[in-house]
């Protein structure tokens, strides 16, 4: 079979595939309207009637929660607790916007509905479930036409009898229906709400989605989905627990970066992916970190996923002066379409409009040489904006990079500074189609010393989802303190949700030798409102005590420690493709690597700037700056402060003096 990983991005769709010992890359320009349309047609190029196991990441739920396009939903809950969802808690993420105004929610008031019902805490029914109430919440939700329902009982992860009988009372309608107890089995009413409302608010249209690829892609074909959390799952599985995949592109991307660099020696890395609308950061320090705190559009979804900063600029970021003179950059972009201006039909300057016109890109070599760009197109646009700020054309270009550069520096540090990280003990991998045009720019203000930059950088995401494991994430709320005789058998208590991960991994497919059991524990101080995710180990408390003390600065020895929840994570092995080591040779790249010189500006000055193409740079290569380095899926730029060599890998490396 041909194995293919996918990865939808707001400009581009990339695909890379190995069929036999054959690597292959792809990339066309996204389809906004309809993102099949794209996914399709690159699956059609690379091989019709050929069988194909494929990987995607997908962007339809987060765009369905981003843009509000999800469908109408209900919630269904314990009576009185109706309006937790919107209550929430007491956090202000605009505290000085006097006009703010908080947007109506997803789920209004009049479709949220309560049930009289109540287990208790230690999981005991107190009142049994009001059958006859439910069958009228079931007309008012016919009469509304909603097309999809989320249960969220209270003390329903100790005891979901209530809800599975709400199921079955909803099963007659034929909607869509989400459990708070299988999206999320734990404690913290708003967070599981939350959690819940947002599967339940986008799962119909992944499902309708999937289905229509399903159902295009030829028979005998596989697809499986991207999670946030770095691993994979079945297309019925993304079907139905859609929260799962909100961050499926960005997670595809680190675990493609941990891999690269594992595999060249570097087990401390800062992952910078730079495409066309955003850039996405995150910090490996040996393991790709994992958070239960995400939000997205201002919803808590309290998934596992790998731990990413995202911030609006990219490749199609748009450069604007605003009310009061100030040139800024994104978070708008161009999108895919119209795009920047040298793609030929936008009207408003970019970040890769800037890069054009300082000669940092080559246009008969973009995409391979299968996209041009149009150079002539940039001159009146930059003059007009210049002649507003009272400077010249390359000072305003060199302007959008340093204000692009300035918010991307940021995103870094949030991810290794303001966490208590050195950057200068880290390397920063970079990938996505602009990442390599800003990364050597970008180690320079943060003073970190390396860049590494995999062949194929613009794809790394695609090739990420084909390196993923196939990860099933399980939790249980225990309430345990520290004098608790049950925490002796601990390892007992584990058992259930191994045996669950067990059985549907099994289910997916994956050979029992192939899968591996990973315990956590989510534990805190007592008296602490929340927890930190601590590898199981013998001396766990200990190693409580060391984490607690790496993120927030101190430890507590005589504080009692409370176990708040146990975790799972079910990981089934695939078989993954293996990049091949390559000879060394000589220093010297051949001439055949040389394809002549451009000028290009660099501080205000133009240099002539030799130009080479990665796929005939051999390992061992070394060459300094400035130089511009061109493949088929991005473009690398080595300014005057940086020298490059090539490892046994194919990966550029840039030293940062």
């Amino acid at each position: 079979m041909i194995v293919i990983g996918v990865d939808t991005g707001g400009t581009f769709t990339d695909f890379v595939y190995k069929d036999g010992d054959r690597w292959g890359v792809y990339k066309l320009l996204s389809t906004p309207s309809n993102p099949a349309e794209a996914v399709l047609h690159g699956l059609k190029v690379i091989g019709t009637g050929r069988g194909k196991r494929v990987v995607h990441g997908s962007t339809v739920s987060t765009n369905a929660i981003l843009e509000r396009k999800g469908v109408k939903t209900a919630l269904i809950t314990t009576k009185g607790f109706e309006d937790v969802i919107e209550i929430g808690r007491q956090n202000r993420t605009r505290l000085y916007d006097l006009a703010y105004k908080k947007e109506p929610h997803i789920v209004p008031q009049n479709l949220r509905f309560g049930i009289r019902e109540r287990i208790l805490c230690t999981g005991e029914i107190h009142a049994d479930l009001d059958l006859k109430g439910a069958g009228k919440i079931l007309e008012k939700i016919r009469e509304a036409r909603v097309e999809s329902v989320a249960v969220c009982l209270l003390f329903s992860f100790l005891n979901p009898a209530h809800e599975k009988q709400m199921r079955d009372v909803i099963e007659n309608l034929k909607v869509s229906i989400s459990l708070s107890h299988e999206i999320l089995s734990e404690f913290r009413e708003f967070e599981r709400t939350s959690t819940t409302v947002v599967n339940a608010y986008v799962s119909p249209r992944m499902r309708a989605y999937v289905s229509h690829l399903i159902d295009a892609m030829d028979e005998g074909d596989r697809l499986r989905v991207m999670q946030s959390n770095g691993g994979s799952i079945s297309a019925e599985t993304a079907m139905n627990e859609s929260v799962r995949t909100i961050l499926s592109g960005p997670a595809g991307g680190v675990v493609g970066a941990y891999e690269i660099g594992r595999l060249s020696g570097y087990d401390k890395i800062v992952s910078f992916d730079m495409g066309g609308t955003s850039t996405d950061v995150s910090l490996i320090d040996r393991q790709p970190a994992l958070t239960l705190e995400s939000t997205i559009s201002g919803y808590p979804v309290k998934v596992p996923m790998i731990d990413i900063q995202t911030v609006g600029a990219g490749g199609g970021s748009v450069a604007y002066i605003d009310s009061g003179g100030a040139l800024k950059v994104g978070p708008e972009s161009s999108g895919a379409d119209p795009g920047p201006i040298c793609y030929g039909k936008g009207d408003r300057i970019t970040v890769t409009d800037a890069q054009l016109l300082l000669g940092r890109l080559i246009p008969d070599h973009f995409l391979g040489g299968t996209m041009p760009l149009h150079k002539e197109r940039l001159d009146p646009f930059f003059a007009q904006m210049a002649i507003k700020l009272g400077i010249d054309s390359i000072e305003l270009a060199e302007g959008i990079l340093s204000v692009a550069n300035t918010a991307m520096e940021k995103a870094i540090r949030m991810v290794s500074v303001e966490r208590g990280y050195d950057p200068r003990e880290f390397t920063l991998l970079t990938f996505g189609g602009a990442g390599g045009l800003h990364a050597a720019d970008l180690a320079k203000l943060l003073n970190i010393p390396k860049v590494l930059v995999p062949i194929d950088p613009g794809i790394l995401s695609a090739i990420g989802m084909l390196m993923a494991d196939i990860i099933k994430d399980y939790s249980l709320t225990v309430m345990l303190k520290q004098e608790d005789p049950a925490l002796k058998n601990l390892p007992s208590l584990f058992y259930d949700l191994e045996q669950q991960g067990k059985h549907d991994l099994l289910s997916e497919n994956v050979e029992e030798g192939h899968i591996v059991m990973e315990r956590f524990l989510d534990m805190r101080y007592e008296g602490q409102s929340y927890e930190i995710i601590v590898p199981f180990s013998d001396d766990y408390l200990e190693a409580f005590h060391a984490h607690h003390e790496k993120k927030y600065g101190y430890r507590n020895s005589n504080k009692r420690i409370e176990v708040v929840n146990l975790r799972i994570r079910a990981r089934g092995i695939p078989e993954k493709p293996v990049l091949k080591k390559h000879r060394l040779s000589s220093e010297k790249p051949s001439q055949e690597a040389y394809l002549g010189k451009r000028t290009a500006i660099f501080e205000n000055h133009p240099v002539d700037t030799p130009i080479l193409m990665r796929e005939k740079l051999a390992g061992g290569n070394k060459f300094v700056g400035p130089a511009v380095v061109v493949e088929y899926s991005s473009t690398i730029v080595v300014p005057p402060f940086a020298e490059a060599s090539v490892d046994e890998y194919g990966n550029l490396v840039m030293v940062i003096s």
